[in-house]
């Protein structure tokens, strides 16, 4: 059993616009936990939480990490008698950014290193259970532009290489979201109509995000989830209205509240109002999760 290492896992972002629980994209923002083998019991420290806070992160058997490392290790038959674990959390909580994603495949990754085995299909499969849906875990765990489906109860990912000119920006603001909360006010039925603006976008997205950054305008167009979400990210539709009418292929970030602008120039305009939020370019991270044994 692997005594002691690394795992290093990225932010992602979800949905891209059109593509509703399918899409996500790998953020070059990490999330670091290192992991230890004790002889017994268990230690969690939870450091460097940056904008997501840590007081409201437990650290004990509930932790999330912890949750899908047990989770791994299940499956895996594997049995640590004790471990130690210190989180360097970068990635902001409740912003859209994929952090819990991030925790579940971090987890799961620290599993298989425990059991000494390689990542493999059942990975994805682990952590995406967590959620019921794998775009964000999907993102993460393999870095990248991923497309994430379920069949027969089995989640699936194909990842592939976004194009190298684009530069996504993020505007993050403070304020919080609950993914459960957004996700709730989505009908249970959309016009026929809507349905297959927004598949076609979606077919377009992946076009656009691998060949066409030109295209990325017309292909970020939604109306499976955004404007139903208005209500309650006022603040994060206005900016994606501002943006798109300014020409910059903006959308919700996952359930938001933060906004991803796919961009070639790594700049929004100047005459946009972004007030309330922290702007950054953001790399794509092209790797996933990484596992560094010392």
């Amino acid at each position: 059993m692997t005594k002691e290492f690394k795992v290093t896992v990225p932010a992602s972002t979800a949905n891209l616009g059109p593509g509703f629980d399918a899409l996500g994209l790998a953020l070059g923002l990490q999330d670091v936990v290192e992991v230890r083998l004790a002889d017994a019991g268990l230690k969690v420290e939870v450091l460097d939480a940056g904008a997501g806070g840590i007081a409201d992160v437990p650290t004990d058997e509930s932790h999330l990490v912890v949750r899908a490392l047990r989770a791994a290790c299940a499956r895996l038959d594997c049995h640590p008698p004790g471990l130690h674990l210190r989180c360097h959390n970068a990635i902001p909580h409740a912003r859209g950014l994929g952090s819990s994603a991030a925790a579940v495949v971090a987890g799961v990754a620290a599993g298989y290193a425990l059991a000494g085995r390689e990542l493999d299909a059942e990975a994805l499969q682990i952590a995406a259970e967590f959620e019921g849906h794998a775009d964000n875990a999907a993102a993460s765990l393999l870095g990248g532009l991923v497309i994430a489906w379920c069949a027969g109860g089995r989640f699936h990912a194909e990842r592939l290489d976004p194009h190298p000119g684009l530069r996504p920006v993020l505007a993050v603001p403070e304020a919080r979201s609950s993914t459960d909360a957004t996700r709730g006010l989505l009908p249970a039925h959309v016009p026929h109509a809507d349905a297959a603006f927004t598949a076609g976008r979606a077919a377009l997205a992946v076009h656009a995000l691998t060949r066409r950054p030109d295209l990325l305008l017309a292909a970020t167009e939604d109306r499976l989830h955004q404007d139903y979400r208005a209500p309650a990210l006022p603040e994060s539709v206005r900016l994606v209205r501002a943006l798109r009418a300014h020409g910059v292929a903006a959308a919700v970030s996952g359930a938001g509240p933060s906004v991803l602008a796919l961009t070639t120039e790594g700049i929004l305009p100047g005459s946009v109002d972004v007030d309330g939020f922290t702007i950054a370019e953001m790399p794509i991270d092209l790797v996933g999760v990484k596992v560094e044994v010392r």
